[in-house]
């Protein structure tokens, strides 16, 4: 019988919201309110904020806006001390800062501004597929620095150079078929590798990051 608890407060629960919460906790904590994912919406002038330590330590610090190849090229933004965690949680094989804001809000804003000719989410087959991962960076970056509306032209990164990114694969992964532990709550066979938040068995593969809260035993031979 599977076993789950919300990653914030530890209530058992039968199932959570945004990767292991409880729902009172999806709804009270500042880590997941709209804003976090669309950050341009933020409304803390507006004296709404959820928590204004975290958005003192989250928010109000250096952000960089990127570009990154994992599924093709996208657009995302990180805290800049966050960067090369963000990019390896996204399965990216190679990434580059073009911008650096002094906030989570003006990221968003330009992220928003660029999405329109880039995407800025991460198609999860393609990524573990390795779509797309012969983009020129450099050049995407000059495209779109032509397009950069004139109020972040001061924030605008030059010189940054492209980031190499590898992950650990021993082997190809056969079917890119999602196991759950919802549906089954056994998974085995060989890991052959680990991108971004999945793990890659020869015959499937596992999110890790959509089971957090999940109580999981874990038995391996060598």
């Amino acid at each position: 019988m599977r076993e789950i608890a919300c990653r914030h407060c530890g209530r058992k629960v039968k199932k959570t919201y945004n990767n292991g919460y409880c729902y009172p906790c999806f709804t009270r904590l500042a880590e997941n309110d709209l804003c976090i994912v669309k950050p341009h919406l933020c409304h803390y002038e507006q004296g709404t904020c959820r928590d204004a330590d975290f958005a003192r330590c989250h928010c109000f610090v250096p952000h960089y806006v990127y570009l990154a190849v994992s599924s093709g090229v996208k657009v995302g933004i990180t805290r800049k001390e966050n960067a090369r965690r963000r990019w390896v949680d996204q399965g990216a094989v190679r990434a580059i800062p073009i911008a650096e804001v002094p906030n989570r809000r003006l990221a968003g804003e330009l992220e928003l501004q660029l999405s329109r000719h880039l995407p800025d989410k991460t198609n999860w087959r393609k990524m573990l597929a390795g779509e797309g991962a012969d983009v020129d960076l450099l050049a995407v970056r000059e495209a779109i620095r032509a397009r950069l509306p004139e109020a972040f032209r001061p924030y605008w990164l030059s010189d940054e150079e492209v980031r190499e990114i590898s992950y650990p694969l021993v082997d190809t992964v056969g079917q890119l078929k999602a196991f759950s532990l919802d549906k089954s709550p056994a998974i085995s066979g060989r890991l052959v590798g680990i991108k971004g938040q999945y793990l890659l068995f020869a015959h499937g593969v596992f999110h890790v990051k959509k089971h957090t809260g999940y109580k999981v035993r874990v038995a391996w031979e060598a």
